[in-house]
């Protein structure tokens, strides 16, 4: 039964847990307010004045709802969130006596949180414990309802003692500011005075799967790696496509009434909701935010989506991969540049063959992806991605860019400098007299594209549904920085030169056109062709994390972090390790919990059912040799055709069959073992990420097929691991 109260508007809940801008207005001195808004819009330093007047204004609403602790809110780079909660409380003399809730300006800027443990990648020591986070004023404080408790959240970057980045926000910050500045740049060459700031607005699309508890409970690998690491093909999947888009079941309506009820609170713009191809998977989708804001809330999302889904008797699954032969989950971050007049720079508007301003950002996009592809596929890649990335039902793991019919065709034409009239709208007629014509968008989708311009906006498809969009969305904004300013270097040379503006802009966007035809890709992204195609175009390419990884190193590809001040080498190294480290932990974490499986649970399943095919086999020799004593006279039939009658060679050869699987699983499990002691024993990083691609995957799949063989032909009562048929079809 759902939690949500019944005839409640969605505008009345609506960030009704946020101190947002609504509830500054209403709490703060006009004054004060107007201060802030500077701050926010226009990057002004925060003073101590407003910082203490924010904090006691947001102390009182919070009290105002039953809040006792408050946290600074962060993201470290385990791509998870963290907090550490302190009361509103203090002496109110020095006789220690009585207590006053208080929070300050300084307490609201700056924490401190022991930063030991977190993940640096050698940038400090484990013994070096300081860390600080610091307030980002840009994204709302939050409210979150726990059991008994309500918690103050406040979104915070996250630094170490000498500065460095411990934390996904702040290079994304970092690149919000950087893509700004540059975007600002190029809208003043067109002459706009206007604009202050331009925002990297993003919607991230969030599928994710609902398992039944009663059957997830019993798995560990779903419980320990969010994710099954056995199963056998189920004997029905998605093959009758008859989940995408169908009708939402009760009980899962229900999960989702609930969940986004607690979202709205909170903020969270969700706006859509479906089901999506495999069997009980699902898709939340928001209306786009600032770049940071729709980070924080995408975090939320997933917090959110696992804490309610517990109260319905589901389990969560946020894996890119948690089935084999059903499709896997992505985060389709949809990213533009909105500028403070409203206007999406990503826009073509009516006709975009003369929109000389938006062909400058659109060509800078695919700028970024022709020299930054190959750090692009590097923000996107971790294990869970792996299983995803190329598997005929994501966007592969070559970065290609995706325009449609009517954008190639505009580039093509203002290369040759034959520019045709794009105005043309056409409607598709339905053929039926009541139904209104359809207008028809100028260039269908393409879902194979890792990123796909889809009207004013492009759709970074080949994000990770467990991963943040923080680092992806900054490595994004980098890229397009570096190249808005490089286009804009080039206008202004050529404008100087030519004394024509027009004719500069022109040249410049048809130098780009042909530096960038090699990312251009309009067709199948899944196709053996294509991958030849962009080997022979010498795109980067990397099939697994590993291979990936190295480019966080290349300096030609992290030249945009590092010169527009987004990360340093330092940091960049850094995160290099740390992805190293978190590829291989979790790999060696499924390792671990596969043995663990295929030891106590599969083996001996398999042991308890080859016993019983044994027994059976030992009870038809028994009587076929009884047969062979008696007479054919006594038992009154040709001796010969009641031997033939009594066939057991097929018994014979399924428990050979069977057996042989078992002591196949065997070996199988023996060298699992062995590789994982392998693993243990190497301290590098790098090293050790070469034996889990050549070593630990190919002797976990093949363990892997054993089994889900041998569940195939178990009999039902002996296997004790719910099935795929059990997990994707538990009504």
């Amino acid at each position: 039964m759902s939690l949500t109260p019944v005839n409640v508007r969605i505008s009345e809940i609506f960030g009704n847990c946020t101190f947002n801008l609504n509830v500054m207005k209403e709490k703060l001195p006009k004054q004060v307010f107007k201060r802030f808004l500077d701050i926010i819009e226009k990057g002004r330093k925060l003073d101590a004045e407003t910082a203490d007047a924010i904090a006691h204004a947001m102390k009182e609403w919070a009290l105002s709802k039953g809040v006792t602790h408050y946290t600074h809110w962060f993201q470290p780079m385990t791509g998870l969130t963290a907090e550490k909660h302190d009361a509103f409380i203090q002496f109110d003399s020095d006789d220690h006596i009585s207590v006053i809730e208080r929070f300050s300006g300084s307490q609201l800027i700056q924490s401190e949180p022991d930063a030991s443990s977190f993940p640096s990648g050698g940038m400090r020591s484990t013994f070096e414990a300081r860390g600080y986070t610091a307030w980002d004023p840009t994204s709302p404080a939050f409210i979150i309802e726990r059991g008994r408790g309500s918690i103050l959240c406040i979104p915070s970057a996250f630094i170490s003692y000498h500065g460095g980045v411990l934390d996904m926000k702040t290079p994304l910050l970092r690149s919000m500011e950087a893509v700004s500045k540059a975007a600002l740049r190029v809208l003043k060459l067109f002459g706009n005075k206007s604009v202050y700031r331009v925002k990297s607005s993003v919607g991230a699309e969030q599928e994710y799967f609902l398992v039944d508890h009663r059957h997830a409970d019993k798995r560990l690998d779903i419980k320990i790696c969010g994710r099954t690491l056995l199963g056998a093909r189920p004997v029905k999947g998605q093959e009758m496509e008859d989940h995408y888009f169908a009708s939402i079941k009760d009980r899962v309506l229900d999960f989702m009434q609930d969940f986004e009820f607690e979202l709205l609170k909170l903020g969270v713009p969700c706006k859509t909701r479906h089901n999506e191809v495999a069997p009980h998977q699902f898709e939340i989708a928001p209306i786009y935010e600032e770049a940071n804001i729709a980070a924080d809330h995408n975090q939320l999302v997933m917090e959110t989506m696992k804490r309610i889904a517990k109260k319905h008797d589901f389990y969560a699954l946020l894996a890119e991969k948690p089935f084999a032969y059903v499709n896997g989950s992505g985060k389709h971050c949809n990213w533009s540049l909105i500028d403070t007049d409203g206007n999406n720079l990503l826009d073509p508007g009516q006709t975009p063959e003369e929109n000389l301003q938006f062909l400058v950002f659109l060509m800078a996009s695919l700028m970024a992806v022709e020299k930054h592809g190959g750090l692009l596929r590097a923000a996107i890649a971790s294990a869970g991605n792996d299983h995803r990335l190329g598997a005929n039902e994501a966007p592969p793991a070559i970065m290609s860019v995706f325009l449609g019919e009517m954008l190639s065709q505009i580039l093509d034409q203002i290369e040759s400098g034959k520019v045709k009239d794009a105005r043309e709208k056409s409607f598709l007629d339905m053929g039926i007299s009541k139904l209104p014509k359809v207008s028809k968008d100028q260039t269908d989708r393409n879902r194979t594209s890792p990123f796909a311009f889809t009207g004013n906006k492009f759709e970074f498809r080949a994000v990770g549904s467990s991963s943040s969009i923080s680092i992806p969305v900054a490595v994004l904004n980098a890229a397009a920085a570096e190249s808005i300013h490089e286009l804009a270097d080039q206008i202004e040379i050529l404008t100087k030169k030519t004394k024509n503006f027009e004719s500069a802009v022109i040249e410049t966007v048809k130098k780009a056109i042909e530096k960038t035809k090699k990312v251009r890709f309009e067709g199948n992204n899944y196709s053996e062709q294509w991958l030849k195609e962009a080997k022979s175009r010498s795109l980067p390419i990397a099939k697994n994390t590993p291979e990936a990884l190295k480019f966080w190193i290349d300096k030609k590809q992290n030249s945009c972090l590092i010169n527009l001040g987004i990360l340093n080498e330092e940091e960049i190294e850094s995160r290099y390790h740390i992805c190293f480290e978190q590829y291989n932990k979790t790999i060696e974490i499924e390792l671990a919990t596969m043995l663990k499986m295929l030891s106590r649970q599969v083996l001996p399943s398999a042991y308890i059912y080859q016993k019983e095919i044994a027994s059976s086999v030992e009870a038809a020799l028994q009587l076929r040799e009884a047969l062979n004593d008696i007479s054919p006279a006594a038992a009154g039939t040709d001796k010969s055709s009641s031997l033939e009658d009594l066939d057991i060679m097929p018994q014979v050869k399924f428990f050979k069959e069977y057996a042989g699987a078992v002591s196949k699983l065997q070996i199988a499990i023996e060298h699992l073992r062995e590789v994982k002691s392998e693993l243990a024993a190497e301290e590098d990083l790098i090293k050790k990420a070469d034996i889990i691609v050549k070593k630990a995957l190919p002797a976990m799949q093949s363990a892997r097929a054993t089994a889900d063989f041998l569940e195939t032909v178990t009999d039902r009562e002996c296997w004790s691991l719910p099935t795929y048929s059990e997990l994707l079809f538990w009504d």
